[in-house]
């Protein structure tokens, strides 16, 4: 082959090389990333989630793809989206309520999940095992040991002369069974008498206040899912009007205008997630990974909330709140 010839071939070759560079290159993943409420509800989750990922090299738009979807608490949609992210053959699933968790989980047996919260991820059937979760599943859970005893002790501090508190909770909410029972128990302990009242999605919330506030309770624990996340402004709103001193389980709601919260971080427990994500997408098996359990815990008072309510909060608990709203 002549010089001029193999010159003009070896350049032609090399023009072809950055599409076939290009060719190569592996597709980036992509994430469904299914909220079980709204995006508002769940920006501040969302966004240490994604912030997470960037840290650790999955950039949004870049070297990773999200795929949102809101189920807006209507359970009732929740396996039509969970059935439309396996349509679209995403790489991973993240689903942020045990019952949007549940949808996926029956919606497919490949795709990996990762759940950042949940209150009972045995009860509820979502994995086997905390330890090795065993199938396509792993993620967090955000009740650690006790946190229904330490809530109610924190009610009591504000109120010494408290003796009948009223347990809300959503019947849809999967976990709600294991953490009244432990509220029921907690309460036991230390002389409380606890009423529970149960609340569909699809009913008013109001007309319930009325209820309790006839039952002869003096404080309120609301058990947290997404549907009582979605109307927290409502319940803290709510409350004052029946004069009910409420505690919550995070920060949110107190945000929203509720009287206290005590329980996980639940940005940290949407981070650690994110770290979940990247160890799946760097090859390790959801199912051998074990479910985390909290490590962060804040309790949050707003001071307007008490004053509305005509409460003096002891100085003791402010020493300790981690937030103190005024």
């Amino acid at each position: 082959m002549k010089r001029r010839e193999f010159i003009t071939l070896l350049g032609g070759a090399a023009a072809g090389w950055p599409h076939f560079a290009r060719a190569q290159q592996p597709k980036s993943p992509t994430i469904g990333y299914f909220g079980a409420s709204v995006a508002a509800a769940e920006r501040s989750r969302t966004d240490a989630f994604v912030q997470r990922l960037s840290e650790l090299g999955w950039i949004e738009g870049q070297t990773v793809t999200i795929e949102y979807r809101w189920g807006e608490s209507r359970t009732e949609h929740f396996r039509e989206i969970a059935d439309d992210l396996v349509r679209r053959q995403v790489g991973i699933i993240v689903v942020t309520s045990t019952a949007a968790a549940l949808a996926c989980k029956q919606a497919t047996a490949v795709i990996p999940i990762v759940f950042p919260l949940t209150g009972d991820p045995l009860g509820s059937g979502l994995v086997v095992s905390l330890a090795r979760p065993g199938g396509n599943i792993t993620g967090l859970s955000n009740e650690g040991a006790d946190l229904a005893g330490k809530r109610l002790e924190i009610l009591r501090e504000v109120n010494p002369r408290l003796r009948r508190v009223a347990i809300l909770a959503n019947s849809e909410y999967p976990g709600r069974k294991s953490e009244i029972a432990n509220i029921q128990s907690a309460a036991r302990t230390i002389g409380l008498d606890v009423a529970v009242f149960e609340i569909r999605p699809t009913e008013d919330i109001a007309p319930v206040f009325d209820t309790i506030r006839g039952d002869g309770v003096n404080a309120l624990y609301v058990v947290g899912d997404t549907f009582m996340n979605s109307n927290r402004v409502r319940l803290g709103t709510l409350a004052i009007t029946a004069g009910l001193p409420t505690i919550y389980v995070a920060r949110e709601y107190v945000e929203a205008g509720g009287l206290m919260s005590y329980g996980a971080n639940i940005p940290d427990l949407f981070k650690r997630a994110a770290e979940l994500v990247d160890k799946i997408l760097r090859g390790a098996k959801p199912g051998d990974i074990p479910v985390e359990q909290p490590t962060k815990f804040d309790l949050v008072v707003n001071l307007k909330t008490a004053k509305a309510l005509g409460l003096s909060v002891p100085p003791s608990l402010l020493v300790r709140a981690d937030e103190v709203i005024e």
